[in-house]
């Protein structure tokens, strides 16, 4: 086994290290997920971790790690009455991100249980990981579904596995640690606030420290054995102190006081539920127990809604995890003191929005006036570009589809055979069966049970009666917006409406589990602001800090697109793209930029992409220059007004257009 690099070595990650040793000493606290940039020793940390707890007794034999003194009653390794005890090192276990449900809560074996009458269960990673380390690396790109049997097990301390009536449960307690980079997407709030405690972590700044860091790994390349050797100590007075603070934790006193102080701390911040104060509680009380108290004091409450609460103050995805470190002193000063008086400054002290947050609307700022192409002059010192136009409020949309049925990736979006949904039929299956069709398996199975010598009252059954069971749910698209971030938008004042609208679609494809793209077009190019990708709230940032000026080279804007397109469609050729193209349709700039993007609208049709136009266009004369750029695209055209789901069309649009050669 190779050496593993020491926790106690690690530099600079002190946030990171003290909420993986709290759940080491209370693993009720839920678990942690770390999140950071690359190579900041995330999971460095996280599997050092495992070397620093305790041994754990199981029973012998048990694939289920059951503990002798207690052992579960349901075990599917059981009973284990008067079962031989043996001690082992905890474990590690790491869930890779293309993982099969059956991989993570195991497999039964469907034709034994239906011929045989009998439960051959295979354990999965939940089992291999019970009383230890469960660590998921991007746990962010994992399967929502995967995500949501991961959290219920660990909030249940148990797995149940069930397929057509035949159910098996096993213990399933770990320690939950998942690490992501933000840049690659975000988790729901809602599997967001079942991590117990969440950690930013970010590579330090200071030339000291970075130095350190490197002399330290190049020592541990160097020579592994050695530089562990070397942290032995270290390491064994964190382990020791691990086992005594587990001790300890069980006297450690939670006062009134204390209580109070959590209260009003999750009220202050205004989070949701209840699960927030339990954790605060069971934090701080493992800081106590770490720090070797047997009462909880204010800075141990501080510290655990330091830890506990910022992934849980989010209103909206694109909002950034944190934590006012003033906000929360002066909740926990109030609540320390005797004035049960609310902050009228603060939630719930009248409601009246903070001065910071400022009034609602547009941009302030005035926009030049245009010529006589429309086109905005040149601002002073400028060259054309002005300054980034505020967004407007955000609203609730449409639901944009792509035709047809699909087989991508699970989401939220247009039809698709998925793994889950409603039953459409039963097939034969492709490698292990996962779900059955059960009438279609008796079917297939019954006009052979005389020729089979069935005796008895089991079926008598061949591999080649099982049927899968076809399954139709909905997939996650890759939606690639095209901009216009041309003067033509600025000099109409519609800047601030057009990055309303697409914060909007923005929120809806982080809904619907979308990947997203974004391409602007202005002056005489166009560029890819953000690559395809999942982190919808990267493509947020972009649109928010996005320019306007210059003239409307609309056809190198679709071009990009096609660009895009195509590469995509070779990484991930089952993903179909929705294309959605926002403008007023106008072209200028160069020779004969109408009919230049008109050719190539008519290359994205002629190659299926499913398309829809926002048409920008405002006043009382409209040209429809967006109408007719969606007949060339072979799409569909919807105006700002007709994009909102209370407007009076329909709140389902399916985007015109050839079905994709990728649908079925």
């Amino acid at each position: 086994m190779s050496t593993r690099f020491p926790f106690t070595a690690v530099v600079g990650q002190q946030d990171l290290q003290l909420a993986l040793l709290l759940n080491a000493v209370a693993p009720n606290i839920g678990g942690v997920l770390v999140r950071g940039e690359k190579g900041t020793a995330k999971s460095t940390a996280v599997r050092a971790l495992a070397a620093l707890l305790p041994e754990v007794e199981v029973v012998a034999g048990c694939r289920f790690s059951c503990d002798p003194a207690s052992p579960d009653p349901t075990c599917p390794d059981g009973p284990h009455t008067g079962a031989a005890a043996v001690a082992r090192d905890a474990r590690m276990v790491e869930l890779p991100v293309g993982a099969s449900e059956d991989r993570l809560v195991g497999a039964l074996d469907i034709e034994r249980a239906l011929a045989e009458g009998v439960k051959a269960f295979e354990p999965g990673l939940l089992a291999a990981a019970n009383r230890g380390i469960l660590y998921v690396d991007e746990v962010n790109l994992l399967h929502d579904h995967l995500v949501d049997v991961l959290l219920d097990a660990a909030a249940m301390g148990a797995s149940y596995v069930e397929r057509e009536g035949v159910s098996v449960r096993h213990a399933a307690r770990f320690l939950l640690v998942g690490t992501m980079n933000p840049e690659e997407g975000e988790l729901r709030p809602q599997l967001l606030d079942r991590f117990g405690l969440t950690v930013e972590v970010a590579a330090s700044r200071e030339p000291d420290q970075r130095v350190e860091v490197v002399r330290r790994r190049l020592a541990y390349d160097d020579d592994p054995a050695a530089f562990a050797a070397r942290w032995a100590d270290e390491e064994s007075a964190v382990r020791q102190r691990v086992v005594a603070a587990r001790e300890l934790l069980p006297k450690v006193r939670l006062g009134d006081g204390a209580l109070k102080q959590i209260a009003a701390t999750c009220a202050a911040f205004e989070v949701d539920g209840m699960r927030a104060d339990i954790v605060m509680a069971r934090t701080a009380t493992a800081l106590a127990a770490w720090d070797g108290r047997s009462d909880v004091l204010a800075e141990d409450v501080r510290q655990a809604a330091l830890l506990a609460l910022p992934h849980r103050r989010r209103r909206n995805p694109f909002d950034a995890p944190g934590l006012d470190e003033d906000k929360l002193d002066r909740a926990l000063e109030e609540s320390a003191g005797d004035d049960d008086d609310p902050d009228p400054d603060g939630p719930g002290g009248g409601g009246q929005p903070s001065p910071e947050e400022g009034p609602q609307g547009g941009d302030s700022g005035a926009q030049p006036e245009a010529g006589e192409d429309g086109e905005p002059q040149p601002a002073a010192g400028g060259a054309g570009e002005q300054a980034p136009a505020r967004a407007a409020e955000p609203f609730r949309t449409k639901a944009l589809t792509v035709p047809g049925v699909g087989a991508g990736a699970a989401g939220r979006r247009s039809r698709a055979r998925t793994e889950r949904g409603r039953t459409t039929g039963a097939l034969r299956p492709r490698g292990a069966l996962t779900k059955l069709h059960l009438a279609a398996t008796v079917r297939a199975a019954a006009p052979h049970q005389r020729a089979r010598g069935r005796s008895g009252p089991g079926l008598v059954l061949r591999r080649d009666d099982l049927r899968q069971a076809a399954r139709e749910g909905r997939e996650g698209n890759l939606v690639l917006f095209v901009v216009d971030a041309s003067g033509s938008m600025a000099a109409r004042q519609r800047m601030s409406a057009v990055k309303g609208a697409v914060l909007s679609l923005l929120l809806d494809a982080y809904q619907r589990r979308d990947k997203v793209g974004l391409v602007t077009f202005r002056g005489t190019a166009a560029e890819v602001a953000l690559p395809p990708t999942s982190s919808v709230d990267a493509a947020a940032a972009r649109l928010e800090s996005l320019p306007t000026g210059g003239r409307t080279p609309l056809a190198a804007g679709l071009l990009k697109a096609h660009d895009v397109l195509r590469v995509e469609r070779l990484r991930d050729p089952s993903r179909r793209a929705l294309l959605v193209v926002v403008t007023d349709g106008r072209a200028t700039g160069g020779p004969e930029p109408v009919a230049l993007a008109g050719r190539a609208a008519r290359l994205l049709g002629a190659e299926s992409v499913a398309s829809v136009v926002v048409d920008c266009e405002s006043g009382p004369v409209r040209l429809g220059l967006a109408g007719r750029l969606a007949e060339e695209l072979g799409g569909t055209a919807v105006t700002l007004e007709e994009l909102r789901a209370d407007a009076i069309a329909g709140l389902v649009r399916d985007v015109r257009g050839t079905t994709s050669r990728r649908a079925a």
